[in-house]
């Protein structure tokens, strides 16, 4: 019979580790801190070990835990079917091996692609046991000499080019995984004639466990936010979008797609049986000592199912207002605007333009002990603590307007819709911020004022929107011009008046920055990404010609006449400052009118 699982601060407790009234005391501590996790409140509060911690979580969860500082001698049969750069790459260590079982300590058991990669290294199966994270990388040390010495103290040539030479040992997995991949399925057997329960299987072999691990952390380290996979007549073409533009990565014989396909959604944990309808997943993955979520979409096509996975970096929502590109005068705005107690703040833009992170960042910054921050969302994209965050799920009955009322008797300050998609959810929405509540959500138009427009469009009479919207914030993301080719060159002012540029003199010379190309940029001239913002902020002018159903024309002009600066104004004001030039700019902001 297994021995009963306990919940970790129980444990603590049975084994004396922690009194009551060191519990109470770090309960009222995580409250104030917002922190989500009491094991680390306790760690920091010096009231239990760390190492004690992680003895409590294992048994929680049902895992065994081994104490690498007090471990005498690792088994070297275990460390050598492991080869070093895995276990530094994934903070693993294989402690024990019996027959065909390995015994691998980890901080994270729930990171599939570290258990993968030592799966498929080793040929063994793998069993994680939990240990202290610092310990691991002492012991990583120990078991691995060439662990000491060279790796702490690198030559300045070897540490000048850590991500180049990572490319390098990725490009060689992902050519040596398909060439094995192609050896272990047989070039002459055609793609159709493979069976599912043959690709299943092929799934689970070391190539194909390989090549999609190593087009994964491919893409992290190209900086792609999406990664596409194509099945085509006679080949699976890999695509990765970079800085907003897809690129092609690499091309994957066509014999291979099944178990490809078949291995991508194993690690989503969606229905591999299931190939004629679309299906969503998610998988979580650890390298470079971040964590990422991936987004998977599957839909089907003539030729096979595509699969389209959004690239989420947990940290990117915590780089801050100040950080997204905003101009002096728009972030006081903003800021302004968000610290309203009440009223309905929006962003807009097409998919991809960049307005959840800047939605998330508002609310990291509004997120205090003081106030009560509720989401609904389809789906949960980032995970931030001290905010409860609801899940949208049609299937059982929840969708936005039945969370928005279910908030409403929560007791919220502050509440963000994921988007407004329906005169349901709008007239909730609205009903909110009109009761004393701050709203943030999100719509699909292309510039600020046609916020307007689109809400009255859904249905919503115009007063309430004049009433409740207090601002919208239109954007977009333009590719930044690679510090390290840009160059600079001349041209009349003249020139640029599409931008809404204003010159005394149109013969005046202004100096303006272009894409070149060089190795840091993959031969592009551009490197990430830059915001391009239009801000509207709602005053008594606007809201009368909103009530009025005024023309959106009239709208706009009174905007700009309240301080507006439109999209393409923000992208010259970008582009003069070198950060970016007016091909980009053209690119992401004009559309047909301009």
């Amino acid at each position: 019979m297994a021995a009963q699982r306990l919940p970790m601060v129980q444990y603590l407790m049975n084994r004396g580790y922690l009194k009551p009234e060191q519990l109470e005391e770090a309960q009222k501590v995580q409250k104030q801190t917002n922190n989500p996790d009491l094991g680390r409140v306790l760690i920091e509060l010096g009231m239990v070990g760390e190492r004690e911690v992680t003895e409590a979580r294992a048994q929680e969860m049902g895992l065994g835990f081994v104490d690498l500082d007090r471990m005498q001698q690792i088994d070297t049969s275990a460390v050598n079917v492991v080869p070093e750069r895995i276990a530094k790459l994934h903070g693993v260590l294989p402690v024990r091996k019996d027959g065909m079982s390995l015994w691998l300590a980890t901080s994270n058991p729930n990171n599939i692609q570290a258990l993968d990669d030592v799966r498929m290294v080793s040929g063994c199966r793998v069993i994680p046991v939990l240990a202290v994270p610092g310990a691991i990388e002492d012991a990583i040390r120990r078991a691995y000499p060439s662990s000491t010495g060279g790796a702490a103290t690198p030559e300045p040539a070897q540490a000048a080019t850590p991500a180049a030479q990572q490319a390098t040992n990725l490009s060689n997995d992902i050519r040596s995984a398909i060439a094995g991949a192609q050896i272990a399925r047989g070039r002459d057997i055609a793609e159709e004639e493979m069976a599912e329960q043959d690709a299943e299987k092929m799934a689970e072999q070391a190539p194909i466990i390989r090549l999609a691990n190593a087009l994964i952390q491919q893409a992290i380290l190209d900086r792609a936010s999406d990664i596409h996979v194509e099945p085509m007549q006679r080949a699976v073409r890999v695509r990765y979008r970079i800085d907003g533009v897809l690129m092609e990565a690499m091309t994957v014989p066509r014999n291979l797609m099944a178990p490809l396909i078949s291995r991508l959604k194993i690690m989503a944990d969606m229905n591999i049986a299931e190939r004629r309808i679309p299906q969503d997943g998610r998988i979580e993955v650890r390298t470079q000592g971040k964590e990422y979520d991936l987004r998977v979409s599957s839909i089907p096509c003539p030729f096979g199912e595509k699969i389209v996975m959004r690239i989420l970096d947990k940290s990117s929502v915590m780089i801050g207002l100040n950080k997204l590109g905003f101009t002096d005068e728009n972030l006081a705005q903003l800021e302004e605007l968000v610290s309203q107690p009440n009223g309905m703040f929006l962003s807009t833009g097409p998919t991809g333009s960049g307005k959840t992170t800047t939605q998330y960042s508002v609310l990291n910054k509004l997120n205090t002990i003081g106030v009560n921050i509720l989401t609904v969302e389809d789906p949960i994209e980032y995970q931030l603590p001290g905010i409860s965050q609801v899940q949208v799920n049609r299937k059982a009955g929840l969708s936005f307007a039945t969370a928005l009322r279910a908030f409403l008797r929560q007791d919220p300050d502050i509440i963000m819709v994921g988007e407004m998609r329906d005169l349901e959810t709008a007239e909730i929405a609205i009903e909110s911020s009109l009761t004393g509540h701050l709203v943030l959500s999100t719509l699909h138009t292309n510039d600020a004022p046609s916020a307007t427009i689109r809400m009255i469009d859904m249905g919503v009479e115009p007063y309430l929107i004049s009433a409740t919207v207090i601002g919208v914030l239109a954007q977009r993301l333009g590719r930044r011009l690679c510090n390290e080719c840009k160059e600079p060159y001349e041209m009349k002012a003249i020139e640029l008046r599409r931008f809404g540029m204003t010159m005394e003199n149109p013969d005046e010379i202004v100096q303006l920055y272009r894409a070149v190309g060089c190795e840091a940029c993959r031969q592009t001239g551009y490197k990430g990404r830059i915001g391009i913002y239009e801000l509207m902020v709602m005053n008594a002018e606007i809201a009368e010609l909103v009530v009025r159903r005024a023309p959106l024309a009239d709208i706009k002009e009174a905007a700009k006449a309240n301080g507006m600066k439109e999209l393409r104004e923000d992208g010259l004001h970008k582009a003069l400052l070198g950060i970016t030039d007016p091909a980009e700019v053209r690119r992401v902001v004009f559309t047909a009118g301009f």
